[in-house]
């Protein structure tokens, strides 16, 4: 294995922490991770040599101008989730280091992107751009940047559906976060059918497809657009199979329709944006491959849904 310099940006975010522990325990690679904020990276970096904290920011890109010509791979994972800093983070500070990379030199970077940009053939989806929060739009935007740029035919480009992840040593995304949520309200939802589906990945096995990445780039003719997430399942079959978790029988379910869906809006005055209007009216987000550690031969951390309800740290039936 040839020993390369790795730069992973957004280091102390979920996905970053699980990508740089795998990096640090499991290669013997250089690396450089890049955080605002050391305290926030609950992980060992000293566990061995070669792993150095370059505390910085992405909107403050000056002081790596040194070390960025030097990168044999990037690992973008650093994003902003909204606020005044989103399009200046997600768009034009992303840019300017992917500028500051050595075309020549630079033999991959793996840029972060999120599945919410594409349609169901991985195609930028046009109402992304349009009708998207900042951070969809900013990432739709940034999207179509790097396909211009000098570097563009080495950047690997990853879409990550519904992310899960975190403990007690790393961030919980936002979707592990509102589990304990659904499974409080189970009792509700096994009354509810609904015509959808989906896919998720857990943090974990997107670090696993993040390592083979690293050792195996695509190779010329390959395709550099990556959605990451498990096998679809349909809203219905996730219902049952929480159900099954929590030993609760479903004796009789109710359509929800969307007009039912907008009655509920209504009645309990549920603010909805119009990205969120258009995602409950799209209902199937899910695309014709995706990608997940199985593809590369690989052990899968977190693949259905009793597995998603175990690793988010919901107790089953039975057990007090």
């Amino acid at each position: 294995m040839t020993k390369k310099r790795i730069l992973v940006t957004g280091a102390s975010g979920c996905i970053g922490h699980y990508i740089s522990e795998t990096l640090i325990q499991e290669t013997n690679h250089e690396l450089y991770l890049l955080v605002r904020n050391p305290q926030k990276l609950k992980i060992n970096t000293q566990v061995r040599l070669g792993v150095t904290l370059v505390q910085g920011d992405m909107q403050k890109l000056d002081g790596l101008a040194d070390l960025l010509p030097t990168i044999d791979l990037a690992v973008l994972t650093a994003t902003a989730w909204g606020g005044e800093d989103t399009y200046d983070v997600n768009v034009f500070k992303t840019i300017e280091l992917l500028e500051l990379l050595d075309p020549v030199h630079c033999e991959q970077v793996i840029y972060f992107s999120t599945a919410s940009v594409l349609n169901s053939k991985k195609q930028p989806l046009k109402e992304a751009g349009e009708l998207g929060t900042d951070y969809i739009r900013s990432k739709y935007e940034c999207l179509e940047r790097v396909a211009k740029l000098p570097i563009a035919d080495k950047i690997t480009k990853v879409f990550p559906t519904f992310v899960l992840g975190g403990d007690r040593n790393k961030p919980y995304s936002h979707v592990t976060s509102g589990i304990p949520k659904i499974a409080k309200y189970v009792d509700l939802i096994r009354l509810l059918q609904a015509d959808g589906s989906f896919h998720f990945i857990h943090g974990r096995d997107i670090a696993a497809v993040i390592r083979y990445l690293i050792e195996n780039p695509p190779k010329e003719g390959e395709s550099r657009s990556l959605v990451l997430g498990q096998d679809k399942i349909t809203v219905n079959e996730a219902i049952e199979e929480l159900c099954s978790y929590f030993d609760k029988k479903i004796w009789f379910r109710i359509p929800l329709s969307i007009f039912l869906a907008n009655l509920l809006i209504a009645i309990f005055r549920i603010q909805m944006s119009t990205w969120d209007r258009f995602c409950m009216s799209y209902r199937h987000c899910t695309y014709e491959k995706v990608v997940n550690p199985t593809i590369f031969c690989l052990p899968n951390y977190c693949a259905t849904m009793k597995d998603v309800l175990k690793t988010s740290g919901i107790k089953k039936a039975g057990c007090g």
